[in-house]
């Protein structure tokens, strides 16, 4: 069973940058996609990026891209969400999410979920 803790959420200023991490437990976490998503109040959960489970390969939502990167350690099971240039309208809870059915946009791939992690951008 695989279990998700994410952390690094915080209030920024716009034009700042975050790091959140994903810490990851259970021993199948290298052969697990791992997505970030997030959700703000209001809206519906939303894709923000994904990883393949030998790093090589990453997907973005148009949103975020050239802004975020994801990346994943596998020898420490954490997978980081590294954001930057960040707007008002990030502003949201962000969950990672592990899938083993490869890099999808939809939640509905992934089947293990964190906590969330509350990222706050004031424009």
């Amino acid at each position: 069973q695989v279990q998700l803790v994410e952390s690094g959420g915080g209030l920024v200023q716009a034009g700042g940058s975050l790091r959140l991490s994903c810490a990851v437990s259970g021993r199948t976490f290298n052969k697990n996609t791992m997505g970030w998503f997030r959700q703000a109040p209001g809206k519906e959960r939303e894709f923000v990026g994904a990883i393949s489970w030998l790093g090589g390969l990453t997907r973005y939502a148009d949103s975020v891209k050239d802004r975020f990167i994801i990346s994943r350690d596998n020898a420490e099971s954490t997978v980081y969400l590294q954001m930057t240039s960040l707007k008002s309208e990030d502003t949201a809870v962000y969950y990672c999410a592990a899938s083993s059915l490869g890099i999808h946009f939809s939640s509905n791939y992934y089947s293990v979920w964190g906590q969330g992690t509350q990222v706050t951008v004031s424009s």
